[in-house]
């Protein structure tokens, strides 16, 4: 398969068309090896416009979905970001490449060990992969962030992700049920101003342990 023709396809027919033209995005997203990133077995879907499976009921974003969040977070080469969800490690190899430094935190260690072992092998080494559960916040490495993607979505909104946020800091993150949910950019202003916008309406897998508990009718 010629994975760089396939790689200039995905840009063209199916990220650039969702309105992502921040050439910065789209020149990272270009240069990193989506086939890398991916299980074996689905290599050859590395760039096709779907959520790849990775194990333990868990997917890939679709790559518009990718590109959309990382154009949203405006990530400049200073900001230290935070990554709810490493999941393959494929954004948290582009918000590296995008910033200064990159803490990423997945509850399945197995994922953590593996996209560790791929950005490596992508020379991609501002990073630091932690297991745990991130659900409520992150403050093992550092208190506050001037980025931070939230990978998997919430069923309701938490603002324990927006107290961790540095003035100026952008948040990324999805709340909702599906099959309808909304993509969220908050932005800091001030100890106790933020803007949350919506985005766009999407429908991604709950964060592991966030799922809404059944409710029963008798």
């Amino acid at each position: 398969m010629n994975f760089e023709q396939a790689r200039f396809n995905m840009i063209e027919q199916q990220i650039r068309p969702w309105d992502v033209l921040d050439q910065k995005v789209l020149d990272v997203i270009g240069q990193t090896p989506r086939e890398l990133f991916v299980p074996e077995t689905y290599r050859n879907l590395a760039y096709a416009d779907l959520e790849i499976p990775l194990g333990h009921g868990e997917f890939m974003m679709p790559p518009r979905v990718e590109g959309r969040m990382l154009q949203t977070l405006e990530i400049s080469p200073e900001d230290i970001c935070l990554e709810v969800g490493t999941g393959s490690g494929f954004v948290t190899s582009c918000m590296a490449k995008l910033g200064a430094h990159v803490d990423s935190v997945e509850i399945h260690d197995d994922f953590r060990r593996a996209a560790l072992k791929r950005l490596e092998q992508a020379g991609v080494l501002n990073v630091t992969l932690q297991q745990g559960d991130a659900a409520n916040g992150w403050t093992a490495q550092r208190e506050h962030y001037d980025v931070i993607a939230v990978t998997g979505s919430l069923p309701e909104y938490r603002a324990c992700f927006e107290q961790q946020l540095n003035t100026g800091g952008r948040l990324f993150v999805v709340v909702g049920d599906a099959p309808v949910m909304e993509a969220l950019r908050v932005t800091r202003l001030g100890p106790n101003e933020f803007v949350r916008e919506k985005l766009f309406e999407t429908c991604l897998k709950p964060l592991c342990g966030t799922e809404r508990k059944p409710t029963f009718t008798f």
